[in-house]
């Protein structure tokens, strides 16, 4: 059987209105989602001063669950000119953790985490924005006890050193190829979970808004639950050995 994890990323008290229509649509599918959370001061309020949305956010983590996604979420400069051009292109302009050494990424991923604790919660999860993190940031992660962290194609556990090579599935608005990808958006979540393979689905705020993109999201949410996938958050994949699923490998923070 196949496995789907939804993330919905850049969960903010200024994204509220987006993040609340996605889980939404995800709640009457009974699909459990991972919230990708930026607690810091990306768009103020920050997230434990927005109590109204502090107070939605812990009624959906009963079903949902809530992960760390950065600390300003913005790119923090640094880098060769090429790693610069890749975290403009790819993260547009939010590739915080791409360039960062040790010491900064550990310093952000601990104000973060103490951020979302001041609101309530307790994550063992990361996704760096736009899904770019340097070396030395999984190693920081793993400093400040997560226990997992996403990238564009992979899943490594934290812990054990396990690295699931699964491809997230993402359609941004204003996207290259945008209408190209929608065209295979749900074509390939459905391969996926009918060949018994991983399927991630990434969903963003703009997207909400678009309703073309917003239909092939759902609808690829769709394909894959009819082909049998099972809709698991991050937390409970990791846990209950969800790396046994697909190519694994060995991840080492060793130089």
């Amino acid at each position: 059987m196949s496995t789907m994890t939804v993330s919905v990323h850049d969960v903010a008290p200024c994204t509220a209105a987006a993040t609340e229509r996605w889980v939404d649509a995800l709640d009457r599918r009974g699909v459990c989602a991972t919230l990708l959370v930026v607690p810091g001061p990306w768009s103020l309020p920050m997230l434990a001063d927005h109590e109204p949305f502090c107070a939605w956010l812990r009624d959906a983590a009963v079903h949902h669950e809530v992960a760390l996604h950065g600390w300003t979420h913005r790119a923090a400069g640094g880098g060769g000119l090429a790693r610069r051009a890749i975290g403009a292109v790819v993260a547009r302009g939010a590739a915080e953790f791409w360039s960062l050494d040790r010491e900064e990424a550990r310093r952000r991923l601990r104000l973060g985490l103490a951020e979302l604790a001041r609101a309530g919660f307790s994550p063992c999860g990361f996704t760096p924005p736009g899904w770019l993190a340097s070396p030395e940031t999984l190693q920081a992660a793993r400093d400040v006890g997560l226990r997992y962290t996403t990238s564009h194609v992979a899943v490594t556990d934290l812990v054990t050193g396990r690295l699931l090579r699964a491809p997230v599935v993402s359609h941004r608005a204003g996207g290259l190829g945008q209408g190209a990808g929608a065209a295979l958006f749900a074509q390939l979540t459905a391969r996926r979970a009918r060949h018994g393979r991983p399927v991630r689905i990434a969903l963003h705020p703009s997207d909400v808004d678009q309703p073309r993109l917003r239909d092939v999201a759902l609808r690829a949410v769709d394909s894959a639950l009819d082909a049998g996938a099972r809709a698991l958050t991050y937390r409970v994949w990791i846990s209950n050995g969800g790396l046994d699923l697909g190519r694994t490998e060995r991840w080492s923070d060793e130089p």
